[in-house]
Formats: C-alpha cells, sequence, structure tokens
C-alpha cells in the first residue's frame, strides 16, 4: 500500500487536499512551525526551509495529523481512492481537492495543534496503576479527541457547509485564537516540565 501511494500522490497533492495554499512558486506556510513566510516546498516530497521538516506524502499527513504513517497513507488511499496493490493514478481523483480559504486554514491547523496536544497528554499523563488518581490532562485528552478529531474531519471534507460549521464554531466569540493560545501556553509549560525533569535528573546523578 506505502508503495502504491507514494506512486499516486505527491506531497503537495496531500497538501493541498488537506487545506494548504501553494503558491504558484510551489511554496506555503509550513504548519509544522510558526510560519510568518512561506518556507515549505512542496513538489514530490516536501521540504521546509524554516524547521528543515521533509519527508514524502504519507510522512506530511502523518505529521500534520499526529499519526503513524501506517494511518496516514490510510487516510491518503480513502481521500484519494486508491486501491491496495494499485500504482495507477486512475482513481486518485475519486474525491474533488478541498481548497481551503484562509481562515479555514487557520482553523484546521489550530485543530491539528490541539489534537497532538491531547494525544500527548493521553500518553504521557495516562495512570500507571489502577489505583492512581486521573491527571486532568488526562481527563482532557479522554474527553476531547473524540470531538476534536470529528472535528478535523469535517474541515477536510470536499462539503462546504461541513466546514462553514466548523469555521462558525471557532470563530464565536474569538474561539480559535483562544484555542491557539492555550495550545501555545501548554506546549511551553509541558517544555519547561521536561527541563526541569532533565535538571533533577542530573541533580540526581551528582
Amino acid at each position: 500500500m506505502f508503495e502504491s501511494i507514494k506512486a499516486a500522490v505527491t506531497a503537495r497533492q496531500a497538501a493541498e487536499r488537506f487545506g494548504v495554499e501553494v503558491k504558484r512558486s510551489r511554496m506555503a506556510i509550513c504548519p509544522f512551525h510558526d510560519d510568518r513566510t512561506p518556507s515549505l516546498k512542496l513538489d514530490q516530497r516536501y521540504y521546509c526551509f524554516g524547521c528543515g521538516a521533509n519527508g514524502d506524502a504519507i510522512n506530511f499527513t502523518a505529521r500534520l495529523f499526529g499519526i503513524s504513517n501506517y494511518n496516514a497513507a490510510q487516510k491518503l488511499a480513502e481521500e484519494f481512492g486508491i486501491h491496495s496493490g494499485s500504482h495507477t493514478t486512475e482513481n486518485t481523483q475519486k474525491k474533488p481537492a478541498v481548497p481551503l480559504r484562509h481562515l479555514e486554514q487557520h482553523c484546521l491547523f489550530a485543530l491539528v495543534a490541539y489534537e497532538r496536544l491531547l494525544r500527548f497528554w493521553k500518553k504521557h499523563y495516562a495512570p500507571r496503576s489502577l489505583g492512581d488518581p486521573f491527571h486532568e490532562k488526562f481527563v482532557e485528552a479522554c474527553h476531547r479527541s473524540a470531538f476534536i478529531a470529528h472535528l478535523i474531519d469535517d474541515m477536510s471534507d470536499a462539503d462546504p457547509w461541513r466546514r462553514r460549521q466548523v469555521v462558525d464554531l471557532l470563530t464565536e466569540d474569538d474561539q480559535v485564537h483562544r484555542l491557539q493560545e492555550y495550545v501555545i501556553r501548554n506546549q511551553e509549560e509541558e517544555q519547561q516540565d521536561e527541563k526541569e525533569e532533565v535538571r533533577n535528573e542530573r541533580g540526581a546523578e551528582t
């Protein structure tokens, strides 16, 4: 399946399918870091001159949605109508491309960033034994993951009405900006916690 998808779908096609606006120069705003000017080069493969992210269509999809390469390959196969073992592009236009507007891209990237954070919390803060209390971040991840994944699916849909519904939800009372700030604040806290853990480990060794 992997080779069939790599032969049929370019990184640029995958990016455009999931809402990344690619300029004529084949450059785009990178969704993997705080990119102010287009630094992501998209063709058969992709490369970001800002953060160094690079790979093929499968790797791009996996990184964008925070999923495994296997699940990314399945997602691309479904999106482009690729059957296992087929190396042709005969069915790659089963679904129309989804040209997302700037606001739609903004909402999609915010949702994807939050979903990544929830995945991290669900794994990192999971109880280690039956008697352990549930961490509040683990609880949030369990409660919110399915809903956020559903919104991301709607934003990736070709139906503009479904995308509009998500945009309306996230732009009401400027929720999308609050979501971005929430994700950034928690990412910074996680980084500080990791640094503190490293310092404590080094102190214990000495």
